[in-house]
């Protein structure tokens, strides 16, 4: 507790001090840096096809490994941009239609009725599927060659909560149907494809798709715990999650890629295919291309990502042919140590964005310390009912059986919002938010057992001795 109340304290005063848009580069990234937590940081820059950069850090908590020029991060959510890429490849290629059906690509959906999703829809998040179905297999880490088709097996079974078409909800469910067409059409796994014709062409050496590469160069990945950040043991997802999330590249290899994005030039692919990818799909997502978000008043296009343990930033003025490319190698607490105003205050200090710093989140930490209080709040009750247990003994007539009971509700009731409520309102199952964020989910936990485990003591306290003495 006494960490929390110091990191609130010193986090404040760091956020505002690094909010200001006069300091320097390495000003910034030195107290920053020491304000999210995170151990390393690469970034990448391409200013009209020159590629620069710079790192700072360390691989692992605890090691002096640097991150090198050369170190790859997960750049989660970003990887669907190159997803999108090899399927507009395809789509060139003459082999995939973007307002053709799923279905006539991938057989698990032939005689559905989400089966009638087109590509452009599955590209721009408007197929109806929902971001709590798109984030429930966070947590399966199979490797199996097989694991995206039996996962888009999986998602064909979903019903979507939306019509096709009608509403933007961003799901990596899509992703990961576009990244099995990929399968299909190429006859390769996404992996191989990926790497074959988007990483080696655009010449990010340093880059693969999860699984392959050498690990060992990989910065290692620390999420969230209690004000701190802990390496993350089970490092990425498994295969099935590639095409939503699972390239893994160094900065300055996500610059150059950044840089083809904006050249203007019939490369990996057209000119006029990149110039589409970043302009809006349709007008139920006039906000999202195929692959990256669109900001028209700021002429920017971007995306974030998260993996367990990093997070990305990849940020484009394509009229300027500007492009930078953030990658951390620490996930976001709940209001402490968010990585948000560092990758931020990168990307703006680097391609000249106007960027004042983010808001305290006071919310977001206030609920946190409270998640962290209610288990010694509630572990403090049982202790101060033994005390008055003879009080509780006592209690009769229908307010006192209330009195009795009504506690085991309202901490059942709190257990359920917690369990079914938040994960929905998180658009993540609840496994899926421990992965993230291991602290707030095991104070979670905690909140819920020791508030039961109160309510059934009083219950004992007030029961057990009369049953006794009948």
């Amino acid at each position: 507790m006494v960490r929390i109340l110091v990191i609130l304290v010193f986090g404040l005063a760091v956020s505002l001090q690094a909010s200001s848009p006069h300091s320097s580069m390495d000003e910034f990234l030195t107290t920053e840096m020491l304000a999210s937590g995170a151990p390393g940081l690469s970034y990448g820059v391409a200013l009209d096809g020159e590629i620069s950069g710079d790192q700072r850090g360390v691989l692992k908590v605890g090691e002096n490994t640097p991150v090198g020029p050369a170190t790859p991060f997960a750049t989660g959510s970003v990887s669907k941009s190159f997803t999108a890429l090899g399927v507009m490849q395809l789509v060139e290629a003459g082999k995939a239609e973007l307002d053709a059906p799923v279905a006539r690509y991938l057989s698990v959906f032939a005689g559905k009725p989400h089966g009638a999703i087109t590509l452009r829809q599955l590209l721009s998040h408007t197929s109806g599927y929902s971001t709590f179905q798109g984030n429930a297999s966070q947590t399966d880490f199979s490797m199996a060659e097989d694991a995206l088709e039996r996962r888009v097996a999986k998602v064909a079974g979903m019903t979507p909560p939306h019509a096709p078409g009608e509403t933007w909800e961003y799901s990596n469910a899509n992703y990961q149907v576009l990244g099995r067409v990929i399968e299909v059409l190429s006859g390769q796994d996404f992996a191989s494809y990926i790497e074959g014709n988007v990483l080696a062409p655009a010449g990010m050496t340093d880059s693969f798709v999860h699984p392959g590469g050498d690990p060992a160069t990989l910065a290692v990945g620390h999420r969230p715990w209690f004000g701190s950040k802990t390496a993350n043991p089970q490092k990425l997802s498994g295969t099935g999650s590639g095409p939503q999330g699972g390239i893994v590249a160094s900065g300055r290899d996500m610059a150059k890629y950044l840089a083809i994005m904006m050249n203007g030039e019939d490369d990996i692919l057209s000119a006029a295919g990149k110039a589409q990818m970043m302009q809006p799909a349709s007008n139920a997502s006039p906000f999202y291309g195929f692959g990256w978000f669109i900001d028209a008043d700021r002429g920017t296009v971007y995306h974030s990502g998260s993996n367990p343990g990093y997070e990305a930033l990849a940020t484009m003025i394509p009229a300027q042919k500007k492009g930078v490319a953030v990658l951390v190698n620490a996930g976001s607490g709940t209001g402490f140590g968010k990585t948000i105003q560092l990758r931020n205050g990168v990307t703006a200090r680097a391609i000249g964005l106007d960027y004042s710093g983010e808001t305290d989140p006071w919310q977001a930490k206030a609920t946190f310390v409270g998640l962290i209080l209610m288990p010694v709040l509630f572990l403090s009750s049982m202790f101060w009912a033994w005390r008055k247990r003879a009080v509780i003994r006592a209690k009769s007539g229908a307010f006192g059986i209330f009195s009795l009971w009504f506690p085991l509700v309202m901490t059942l009731g709190i257990g359920g919002l917690i369990f079914g409520l938040i994960p929905r309102l998180f658009g993540a199952p609840f496994p899926t938010i421990r992965l993230f964020q291991p602290d707030i989910g095991l104070a979670m936990i905690a909140c819920v057992f020791t508030g039961i485990a109160w309510a059934l003591w009083r219950l004992i306290l007030a029961y057990v001795p009369r049953r006794a003495k009948s």
